[in-house]
């Protein structure tokens, strides 16, 4: 991490009071519906400055699970931010981006969008040098996506072929854990399910996918986690079993435009001195 870039972060007082209120709505939303269940929180970052990922991570919420779509933005984000947190990369990641990511970034925690057996070799392969560099708490750990909606542009392995791509992942990458499978699903199904119209059959179809490739592999169905759910029905596939959820825009807001994206935000005199003043 650049220390000096640590050092001159600057938290903006009335967003960190906004960030950390919807914080604690998201999680009380959780935390009705779980019913006990440790439900995993990825707070979306994508496109937002790491002054927010900051203030998160700070008092009083010690927040450690951060989501990222762009291999790049997370690399640069993971040299300015504590290595105590725990890096997802949950969007399509081109199959020559994995090895350095998995490379550079030693607190990558996990990559939820694996979906050919390539990617998961490139993987591999970064893992394990840097695992000859340095000493690694535990293996990366990598979710199948799987494309439960059918849909021509969506990324993701068909249900039938999830259990090939588990078992290549299991038996021929041992810098790598399997954790689970994942998946997006159709927007139309999101918004059905948060409003309570009906079930997600992506939800159903993930579900009975990730219990036949259990019985496949012969491992228990605990074994291999569900992550499904996001900012609009999280609380609707927390209620169909999902064992971690990714939520963005209601945290940190709607995102600005790629090309408007800062990493470091500009804080303004007037806010430093509001947040000396507190």
């Amino acid at each position: 991490m650049d220390q000096k870039a640590n050092d001159d972060m600057r938290i903006n007082g009335r967003r960190a009071r906004i960030l950390t209120g919807n914080f604690h709505s998201v999680t009380q939303r959780i935390e009705k519906v779980a019913d006990g269940r440790k439900v995993r929180l990825i707070a979306v970052s994508k496109l937002k400055p790491v002054n927010d990922i900051l203030t998160l991570h700070d008092f009083p919420y010690h927040h450690r699970d951060f989501g990222e779509n762009y291999a790049q933005e997370l690399t640069e984000k993971a040299a300015l931010l504590p290595p105590t947190i725990q890096w997802h990369m949950i969007g399509a990641l081109q199959t020559n981006k994995c090895k350095p990511l998995a490379e550079q970034v030693a607190n990558l925690y996990c990559v939820s969008s694996v979906d050919t057996a390539k990617k998961a070799d490139a993987l591999e392969k970064g893992r394990a040098v840097l695992a000859g560099k340095q000493e690694l708490g535990a293996k990366l750990r990598v979710l199948v996506q799987v494309n439960t909606s059918g849909e021509a542009e969506k990324s993701g392995v068909e249900p039938g072929e999830a259990a090939g791509l588990c078992r290549h992942v299991r038996e021929k990458c041992p810098h790598l854990v399997l954790g689970g499978l994942m998946t997006i699903g159709a927007l139309a199904r999101s918004r059905e399910a948060s409003t309570g119209e009906g079930v997600n059959d992506d939800f159903t179809v993930l579900r009975e996918t990730r219990d036949r490739v259990a019985e496949e592999l012969g491992v228990e169905r605990r074994e291999l986690e569900l992550s499904m759910g996001m900012s609009a029905d999280f609380e609707s596939a927390i209620g169909m079993g999902s064992d971690e959820v990714r939520v963005g825009t209601t945290i940190f807001g709607e995102r600005p435009a790629r090309k408007d994206a800062k990493i470091q935000a500009e804080t303004t005199e007037e806010e430093e001195e509001e947040e000396g003043e507190k």
